[in-house]
């Protein structure tokens, strides 16, 4: 009988693990365990004191080139002594593996282990070095192109919605918000004075969930996968964004946000326009994310997303921060 076909798997880390041995040279008492799934999959391989994370991303999620860009990318960041999680390559000297899974062909990269623990919620002076670090990285990534996505608005803004339209119905309040509140921010940021506002490779996804911190304070960072092309201002917003989302009591967040600022500021200056844009663009990446939310449903969201679900997110994370960061500060209403 032939197999029947399927959407995702969970490859054995058993068997990642003897993959990993034999592409890189690991002793045979190497160990590997399987740290999560989610939009890509990733082990964790031990051999001795030596840690290094395997990722293997999602098929047809990003294309062998993109991954070459990535790599491009974390390499520079690497050569210029930023603390990343960089790619390593195979006993053949390539970065790139192929896997043949049952949904089809997947390709991997190892990755070295960013050392230090995940911290929800940390002091402000690993914000300020969270500060410092992401100007570092804008240092290096100011004018540079990858051969990935453009984050442009109409890719933060237009793109979620048909996926939206699947889960939530059209006479719903949450969707009506979610189309004026659309239009009102296309409208703002066609305002923006992209004079004023430096472009590059940006990250997309600098929080807590993406960094270690050592207990000497240091800050390692990893998952560039979301990388690609846009406004380096995106990398703040969505630092905010998250800031004002793990950390409840305001007095504490606005140390913190100070801190951040004061970090980034001591490496290189955000212009009054990028400041003046970050809420804006906090939402906008707000609506980004529901996009990849939905449209990952098969092999990723299904455990959670659903119409309360989203319902609750718009109303409590996204109208929320809307409400108390863009319409608090020009008194406007998009509806």
């Amino acid at each position: 009988m032939q197999n029947f076909p399927v959407v995702t798997s969970t490859l054995s880390a058993k068997y990642i693990g003897l993959f990993l041995q034999d592409r890189y040279g690991f002793s045979v008492a190497a160990t590997c365990k399987l740290l999560k799934t989610g939009i890509n999959h990733s082990y964790l391989l031990t051999d001795g004191g030596q840690k290094t994370v395997f990722r293997i991303y999602s098929l047809d999620w990003r294309s062998r080139e993109e991954i070459a860009e990535e790599i491009r990318l974390l390499n520079l960041l690497r050569d210029a002594g930023i603390a990343v999680s960089y790619p390593i390559k195979d006993i053949t000297d390539n970065y790139i593996q192929q896997l043949d899974a049952p949904e089809g062909m997947r390709y991997g990269v190892l990755f070295s282990f960013a050392e230090g623990e995940k911290l929800l919620n940390f002091p402000a002076d690993v914000h300020y070095k969270a500060g410092e670090t992401m100007a570092r990285i804008h240092q290096v990534t100011e004018n540079v192109a990858l051969q990935r996505v453009k984050y442009t608005p109409k890719v933060l803004l237009e793109g979620p919605l048909p996926g939206l339209q699947e889960f939530l119905p059209a006479d719903s309040d949450e969707m009506a918000w979610i189309s004026s509140t659309q239009k009102y921010l296309q409208q703002e940021l066609a305002k923006a004075d992209i004079s004023q506002l430096r472009t590059g490779a940006v990250h997309m996804d600098i929080w807590f969930d993406n960094f270690n911190i050592t207990k000497d304070g240091r800050i390692n960072l990893f998952d560039f996968d979301f990388c690609g092309n846009g406004w380096l201002c995106l990398d703040i917003a969505y630092y905010v964004l998250q800031l004002h989302s793990t950390e409840k009591v305001e007095a504490e967040r606005n140390e913190k946000l100070k801190a951040f600022f004061e970090g980034y500021g001591s490496i290189t200056p955000i212009s009054a326009e990028e400041k003046r844009l970050l809420p804006v663009l906090g939402v906008s990446m707000y609506f980004f994310y529901l996009g990849v939310q939905c449209g990952r449903f098969e092999n990723w969201s299904n455990v959670f997303l659903n119409e309360t679900y989203l319902k609750r997110f718009i109303n409590l994370l996204v109208k929320k921060y809307f409400d108390e960061n863009v319409v608090a500060a020009t008194n406007v209403n998009p509806s």
